[in-house]
């Protein structure tokens, strides 16, 4: 059966941020936190993990912002687990799962399952591995490559009300140090695992490396 998931996953993913390689690097890192998490539900977290990104492509293609990847691709893996002849227990479990997995979703995970995958996903935002799919997107949106300023100047600029936390009014001047600024950094308060904080915590202090690395290029110190 996770032959057949897995083959169709590859179908559906296609964005090098969001693509199969994704899955799998949400696949083991589940296993892994899995590992330190007494009565986890392995064969859930398998199917959960596999098919969490299913509507991403979906969403991707929606110029409107309507779709959620999390809540469409939680009634797709649902479809998908009934039709390969899962029961509806096991599959409403995924659907749940995947429904609450999205960083910006008004549904926390409240299952131990939910909260892994919720981690697990944004394991794979953190590190080298993070660094690198972030200036996957930015190449792909036409994101600058550095911003030239503080978090405060960037929110005056390009954040709706001018506060951080607002929307991004223009994608182009959005820049992988603001997104670290905005999002990365908080990560590791925003999981619910041991095992996922402290390897949060490892990965972050590898992208505050790259950064402050990166500064000195741009102004010419090194």
């Amino acid at each position: 059966m996770f032959d057949e998931i897995q083959k169709l996953v590859k179908e559906l993913l296609k964005d090098s941020a969001h693509d199969y390689d994704h899955t799998i690097r949400v696949y083991n890192n589940c296993m892994l936190i899995a590992k330190s998490e007494t009565g986890a539900d392995l064969g859930a977290l398998q199917a959960a993990s596999l098919l969490h990104d299913v509507a991403r492509a979906k969403e991707d293609a929606d110029d409107s912002g309507k779709t959620d990847h999390a809540l469409l691709g939680a009634d797709m893996a649902y479809g998908i687990l009934r039709e390969a002849g899962y029961g509806e227990q096991f599959a409403e479990t995924v659907k749940y799962m995947i429904s609450t997995h999205r960083y910006r979703a008004e549904n926390p995970p409240a299952t131990l399952e939910a909260q892994i995958l919720f981690d697990a996903d944004k394991l794979d935002a953190l590190g080298a591995i993070g660094i690198a799919r972030s200036f996957a997107i930015a190449g792909k949106v036409g994101e600058q490559l550095y911003y030239d300023g503080s978090v405060e100047e960037y929110a005056q600029e390009n954040l709706v009300g001018g506060k951080i936390g607002g929307r991004i009014k223009d994608i182009r001047k959005h820049s992988f140090q603001m997104e670290y600024a905005l999002k990365f950094k908080l990560l590791p308060d925003k999981m619910y695992t041991r095992t996922a904080k402290k390897l949060a915590e490892n990965r972050l202090r590898f992208m505050e490396n790259f950064i402050a690395q990166m500064e000195k290029e741009v102004r010419g110190e090194n």
